[in-house]
């Protein structure tokens, strides 16, 4: 079996063969089994999560699971708020080829599925965006966006300034963009094109008045019932696209606007399943646009896919 170092994790996925990947899996209609959602309460702050999300498909003939904690609080301990492991193996003999840095593998395909969404929604000569926003995934965006959309200007927020003005600095160093720290979140919205919200709120940072036609959205943070990062102005607004199903069930973003009458779910335009069939961009620019993404296994499972076999590539 190859056990993958977070470095090594993180080589063997470079957004474009990646975010092909998650396309070509969705496009065939994989599917995978609910993930496995439990609360792990802790009394002295947030709680935590256990995620556990398997999935498989013939064709190719691998499978996998996913086991992910999630501790919003590891922020003060100096530590990633996601922590997992992804193992890979096959379908047919159940034998285990791979184990990969699972927090790594997450952020790198969460940031491309945002990307993959946007491909669709966002307008295609888009070059600023704004990153809600200075974790893990957050760092991956720039890259991820970059991998489809000629970006020139990086907008960076957050609640913590030490932790924007540390990501500013590292994405600086890239060389790649011009990268700017704010702290007036609606005079930065006003600036972008694309809006990626990676946070852990509990409560709307991003409001449906500051936005305008043309803008596209992107909705990271909010994975359980709990959390959410708009209003439901922001939600009443838009056309609302979602990766699957299951952003229906666990986000704060879709269940508080269809609680309150803000969403009709029969407004919810589609998900990775239909966009991905899509030759071309929906992009309107009379029109504001949301993707919500949870995660999905299938989107581990393409990333996990792609890691393996670029190392049997090398190998040959």
């Amino acid at each position: 079996m190859r056990i993958f170092s977070a470095d090594e994790t993180a080589a063997a996925l470079p957004y474009p063969p990646l975010i092909a990947k998650i396309s070509e899996l969705f496009a065939a209609g994989l599917k995978a089994p609910l993930r496995h959602h439990h609360t792990l309460a802790n009394p002295q702050g947030q709680n935590a999560t256990l995620l556990l999300m398997p999935a498989w498909q013939s064709q190719q003939g691998f499978g996998g699971v996913k086991i992910a904690n999630i501790h919003p609080d590891n922020a003060k301990r100096g530590l990633p708020a996601v922590i997992a492991s992804y193992l890979l193996f096959r379908e047919d003999t159940g034998e285990h080829l791979a184990l990969l840095n699972g927090s790594v593998l997450t952020a790198r395909r969460t940031a491309a599925a945002s990307a993959l969404g946007a491909r669709y929604l966002a307008n295609p000569q888009a070059q600023t965006l704004l990153i809600l926003g200075a974790g893990r995934v957050a760092r991956e965006l720039p890259e991820a966006f970059s991998s489809l959309f000629p970006l020139k200007r990086i907008l960076i927020w957050n609640r913590s300034p030490a932790r924007a003005h540390s990501l500013v600095k590292e994405l600086q160093a890239l060389q790649r963009w011009k990268v700017e720290l704010v702290s007036d979140l609606k005079a930065a919205v006003a600036q972008a094109e694309i809006i990626s919200c990676a946070t852990l709120a509990q409560q709307a940072v991003l409001f449906g008045a500051w936005l305008q036609a043309g803008q596209h959205v992107d909705l990271i943070g909010s994975f359980t019932p709990q959390m959410r990062e708009v209003d439901d102005e922001a939600m009443q607004k838009a056309q609302v696209y979602i990766d699957t199903e299951a952003a229906l069930h666990e986000s704060g973003d879709l269940l508080f606007p269809l609680q309150t009458g803000a969403l009709d779910p029969n407004a919810i335009r589609g998900s990775f399943y239909d966009l991905c069939k899509l030759e071309h961009s929906q992009h309107q620019p009379q029109a504001m646009t949301v993707f919500k993404g949870v995660g999905h296994a299938v989107e581990d499972l393409a990333a996990a896919i792609v890691a393996y076999q670029a190392q049997d590539n090398l190998k040959k």
